[in-house]
């Protein structure tokens, strides 16, 4: 089943919004963009996976001025309509660190759809570390 244009505008703002709420602080509203039971997988940090918006929430102040002061999205792809009201999502994001270190990831995504609205419940954050993700041409 293809998405609605409305389904896929709505779901490229959820994706924005991850920026938004780290960068503010604004922790205790972090179930506007994941569900309660996410699991976000940060195995690339050596973190494991986090489970619960709970989990996550602990994991950014545990960081605390080690996190990034600002997080970009760009190249939002929304991939597979999985149906159910799920769906797939690819972007890359930038972390821009206070001392001017940049880092960028990609974010593979399985949004919801619940109470009318999308959700991220599965996030797994690939560090990219190696230009061209290591393909060479010997």
């Amino acid at each position: 089943m293809t998405l609605a244009t409305e389904d896929r505008l709505a779901i490229a703002e959820l994706i924005s919004l991850h920026g938004h709420l780290f960068d503010d602080g604004r922790l205790d509203e972090l179930t506007e963009l994941f569900t309660e039971d996410v699991v976000y997988d940060v195995s690339a940090f050596g973190q494991g996976e986090l489970a619960g918006v709970a989990a996550v929430r602990d994991a950014a102040l545990a960081l605390g001025a080690r996190n990034p002061v600002a997080h970009h999205v760009t190249n939002v792809v929304i991939t597979d309509d999985l149906g159910d009201g799920r769906a797939r999502v690819r972007s890359k994001g930038l972390g821009v660190m206070a001392d001017g270190r940049c880092g960028s990831v990609t974010y593979e995504d399985v949004v919801v759809r619940r109470d009318g609205g999308w959700r991220i419940a599965r996030r797994r954050v690939e560090a990219r570390r190696v230009p061209l993700n290591g393909v060479t041409g010997a």
